[in-house]
């Protein structure tokens, strides 16, 4: 057979996919796994979601709609931005797509052609450079280190900008660092961004867990960014619908005319159903993801008082989304209880998994092979046991 085309053969896999199902692969097998892997709340779908796409399907509301989405979905989008956000954007700026992992592809593919530099602070959503690289730019990672608690700074983009320079993808609040970056240092990124006529492509999934006093802000609100921001969100997080897979993009209008004509010939519309249950939640309340914010925060106070009773072990305290990224690496070189020999955040998370079940992300899948990720979406159950179980492990080596 001739060779596969070579931007796909080059991809490389998600590493939190491929945790989460081998962890769901071995709980199947019969073995005790504690995960604070994936980023997925364990919250169910709030009701009144379920039961408007529940009457969206007996009502028959189930043909072909706009490849953008449906007007209803659109206009609900509009009028979140403008009340949320204080972003004016008309529906036709809007489009639906199949989770906000398909709209960073559509941002991407968009706005990269071949050569193009998009430059991706790190740690960063493992996603970013692959998408990068398939559409045939090139990824300048912009590195932010534990010692700065991951926080990136203006210089840093205006150093590292060259002729070739088209866009800078931010993420904020942050995965997997929980960094979220203040009125000042977005106006400062903004600045730049503006001085150097490049496309911000914004992914603000994680807008609603905040756990500081200041509430997220959009880089698009600051003057001349809204023209040239890609703004990314979607329902998965705040509304616990991952399976519904359904997000939604907004663009500048040219921009957003493309991006149509692109998922026309891909894609086309993610489900009339989804849509149904996205529109019932952007009009009901927001007392379900407070209430889901105040457990995490919980979780994550559980989960930072165990990490900081480890010696050598360095995080910064998140502000917002729901990880910790932690620094491990004062123990590599050293041994488990198991005789596995450590040298870098995937052997660890191997060899965590093999001797405690405990699933954790290796920082390498963010960029940072010096950290892991833990996720505190997993139950208070599941957290008081998996956590003094990797402070077994690490204590345990030598």
């Amino acid at each position: 057979m001739k060779p596969l085309s070579k931007r796909v053969t080059e991809i490389q896999p998600s590493m939190t996919v491929e945790i989460d199902a081998l962890a769901k692969r071995l709980s199947t097998e019969g073995r005790s796994i504690w995960s604070l892997g994936v980023g997925e709340p364990n919250f169910d779908t709030p009701v009144h979601i379920k039961e408007a796409a529940i009457r969206a399907v007996n009502k028959g509301l189930t043909r072909y709609t706009a490849p953008s989405g449906m007007q209803s979905f659109k206009e609900a989008v509009s009028e979140k931005l403008l009340k949320e956000n204080q972003l004016a954007y008309a529906p036709e700026q809007i489009i639906a797509t199949s989770g906000a992992k398909h709209a960073v592809f559509n941002a991407i593919s968009a706005i990269v052609g071949k050569g193009d530099e998009v430059l991706i602070p790190a740690p960063y959503w493992g996603t970013y450079p692959e998408l990068i690289r398939y559409c045939g730019g090139v990824p300048v990672i912009l590195e932010c280190g534990v010692e700065d608690n991951f926080r990136l700074k203006a210089q840093q983009i205006s150093k590292a900008i060259t002729e070739k320079t088209k866009a800078v993808i931010l993420n904020n609040p942050c995965n997997p660092t929980g960094v979220v970056h203040n009125r000042k240092e977005l106006e400062s990124f903004a600045k730049v961004i503006v001085e150097n006529d490049l496309y911000c492509i914004a992914d603000e999934i994680y807008e609603h867990f905040v756990y500081t006093k200041e509430s997220s802000i959009s880089i698009a609100t600051f003057p001349d960014m809204q023209e040239r921001t890609v703004l990314i969100n979607g329902f998965s997080k705040a509304y616990c619908m991952t399976g519904w897979r359904i997000g939604y993009l907004a663009a500048p209008k040219d921009l957003a005319m493309e991006i149509v004509k692109m998922q026309g010939q891909t894609t086309h519309h993610p489900s009339n159903i989804s849509q149904y249950g996205a529109i019932a939640a952007l009009g009901g309340s927001l007392v379900s993801v407070t209430v889901m914010r105040q457990e995490f925060s919980e979780r994550m106070y559980r989960m930072c008082e165990v990490l900081e009773s480890i010696e050598n072990v360095n995080f910064p305290k998140p502000e917002g989304a729901f990880y910790l990224f932690v620094d491990i690496s004062a123990y590599y070189g050293k041994k488990t209880d198991g005789g596995a020999q450590i040298s870098n955040s995937i052997e660890f998370c191997k060899a965590l998994l093999d001797e405690q079940g405990v699933v954790i992300v290796p920082g390498v899948a963010f960029g940072v092979d010096s950290c892991v990720r833990f996720s505190f979406t997993a139950s208070l159950p599941t957290i008081s046991v998996a956590m003094p179980k990797f402070r077994d492990f690490i204590e345990g080596m030598r």
